[in-house]
């Protein structure tokens, strides 16, 4: 194992672990942020219908429904760089081929580890197929975390292998953050998408259903409001209904 050399090495608060510290954020009810503190900006590039979830949940997010079909910001390295770039990756990361693949992995092998039917009560972390909980097993010895005692006082470094990793494996660790503390938390739109979206569900009561209430969540509500004018669904409980004529 060598460690890859990137600005990742940040003396330890006794509370936060590197990734909270590279990801600027100190646990997964809060919004992550970009390395070192600095505030993740989405890159102008970036198109994607939902931006700025943890890294784990933006990297399965990176495959999205699209009028034309399924859109792939991983298809290539530009598109690679775009999502680096709005993860807050950019220069400590690699994007070149090599790191693409190893990224277009992990993505897979979180993403089974999610399997259908995307229940919005079905705690996301409870996979399903014992195989792809091997693979992430498998995939999280690519890296890991050293700590070490330095003249400035505790430090940790994020170590891999293989420097191509080293995106995968930062968003391997915080699926596994996720998984630890709010697996619930984790859910899926529920929006009538062929490919599912991901977010962590930060309200207060946690009954957060949409990826976006401006878009899926209003055309929900305006269905529903169709579907009751044509008497094809009851009104809620509580309404009333106005004879006419």
């Amino acid at each position: 194992m060598r460690a890859h050399g990137t600005p990742l090495t940040t003396p330890a608060d006794a509370r936060l672990t590197l990734l909270d510290l590279a990801l600027g954020g100190p646990g997964p009810d809060v919004r992550r942020h970009g390395p070192a503190g600095t505030a993740r900006t989405a890159d102008p590039a970036d198109r994607r219908p939902l931006l700025g979830e943890p890294i784990a949940l933006d990297l399965l997010n990176t495959r999205w429904d699209a009028p034309e079909g399924t859109a792939d910001l991983l298809d290539d390295l530009d598109g690679f760089r775009i999502w680096l770039s709005s993860a807050g990756l950019s220069g400590l990361c690699p994007a070149d081929a090599a790191a693409l693949s190893a990224t277009r992995h992990t993505r897979e092998a979180i993403q089974a580890t999610l399997a259908p039917p995307y229940d919005q009560r079905r705690p996301g972390g409870a996979p399903a197929d014992p195989d792809a909980v091997r693979e992430v097993d498998r995939l999280l010895r690519h890296g890991a975390l050293r700590h070490r005692l330095t003249a400035a006082g505790p430090a940790t470094t994020v170590e891999v292998d293989d420097p191509a990793w080293l995106a995968g494996w930062l968003a391997l660790e915080d699926y596994l953050q996720l998984l630890g503390s709010s697996p619930e938390r984790i859910r899926s739109c529920a929006g009538p998408h062929r490919l599912p979206l991901w977010f962590l569900d930060t309200s207060r009561n946690g009954m957060r259903r949409w990826c976006s209430m401006a878009e899926c969540g209003n055309r929900a509500k305006a269905a529903r409001h169709y579907r009751r004018l044509r008497g094809e669904e009851p009104a809620p409980r509580g309404s009333a209904r106005v004879a006419v004529g």
